[in-house]
């Protein structure tokens, strides 16, 4: 039903009541998604689960990007930045945080997950942040926040390669660092008890899956212009528009993170945390890299002061939680209020 509401509304101007229809076509089309991406995830375990919906999302989520960009106006230099920032905070904070809080909440427990993955997981946030994010504010080759022509080549290659290596290392060198554990720090095989799906439910699961996902992404860009117009009509910034969006596309993942955090399984919803934003950076700017030859029109990419604060903070407090490898409703209380302040100065700067 939402591809079909996609198909019919795609390239029109809709009234208050269409755009509500589409919006409740949206949370469909997230609900869908999240379901199939779990029966995926049943049949091939962790963390291949995970990395399927946080590769599937992001690759989705590049192609809005581009197409944003694409259709011009003085804002589409800064959306790939705005949204990749979005995703970074949405998913280190806001994901972090709804799961800590989840997980700790049952029982009044503490939240238990293999620190040697997420540590290495969130170096590679860290890092690919600041070389993509970071730099660019700081370079001296152009003026303003922007990469020269070989600065963004070569981020665009590091991006990759890095990329590359952490789905490596996390499926096949040191796989066991990303599976869920116990209270004890033993692995934990919290679905051993469920029949696994077929091989043709699978295939069904990992297509609907997709389609899922283009309809989540196809309606957010139907939608876009009404928040576009709000957000002007308002007088906000039009980083708004990129943030709005990044949190319509993440809520799949989102969802999925804190069922696995109800399952006691918060390795999982750290793997589709810091997987996501590794994969929003290492998949978005390489292709962005690419577009930027045939998009006209600057590319900025560098952060202003007080999203490079933000992004020092929550780098220092993300360290600060995922090294014991044991979280308390604190932790998740503090990455929420992170993410909080995110979303409120995106709209107050």
């Amino acid at each position: 039903m939402a591809v079909l509401v996609l198909a019919l509304c795609w390239g029109r101007d809709l009234p208050g009541v269409l755009v509500a229809v589409v919006g409740l076509c949206l949370a469909g089309a997230v609900l869908s998604a999240v379901h199939h991406a779990e029966v995926v995830a049943h049949r091939v375990g962790e963390p291949f689960g995970s990395l399927v919906l946080a590769v599937a999302v992001t690759v989705i989520e590049v192609g809005l990007i581009v197409m944003l960009m694409a259709s011009g106006g003085d804002s589409a230099a800064t959306y790939a930045r705005d949204t990749v920032f979005a995703a970074v905070m949405i998913t280190c904070n806001g994901i972090v945080g709804a799961s800590l809080l989840v997980a700790t909440l049952r029982g009044r427990r503490v939240a238990v997950f293999n620190a040697e993955g997420s540590g290495g997981a969130l170096a590679t946030v860290t890092t690919l942040a600041t070389t993509t994010l970071v730099l660019p504010t700081f370079t001296t080759g152009s003026r303003g926040p922007e990469f020269t022509g070989a600065q963004l080549a070569f981020a665009a290659v590091a991006s990759l390669c890095l990329y590359g290596l952490f789905v490596t290392v996390q499926t096949v060198r040191h796989r066991d660092y990303f599976l869920p554990v116990a209270r004890t720090g033993e692995p934990l095989d919290a679905v051993a008890h469920a029949v696994p799906p077929t091989r043709a439910a699978t295939w069904w699961s990992l297509g609907l899956l997709a389609v899922a996902l283009v309809a989540v992404v196809g309606l957010a860009k139907v939608v876009s212009p009404t928040i576009e117009s709000g957000v002007e009509t308002a007088g906000l910034p039009t980083a708004v528009v990129g943030v709005v969006i990044a949190l319509m596309v993440l809520l799949p993942e989102t969802l999925a993170a804190v069922r696995a955090a109800r399952g006691e399984r918060v390795q999982t919803s750290l793997n589709l945390a810091y997987g996501s934003a590794i994969a929003s950076i290492g998949l978005t700017v390489p292709v962005i890299a690419l577009a930027s030859l045939w998009l006209s029109g600057p590319l900025v990419l560098g952060l202003g002061p007080v999203h490079l604060v933000l992004l020092a903070l929550t780098a220092v407090v993300s360290a600060l939680t995922v090294v014991p490898g044991r979280a308390t409703l604190l932790q998740s209380g503090v990455h929420l209020v992170l993410f909080a302040a995110f979303v409120f100065l995106s709209f107050s700067p």
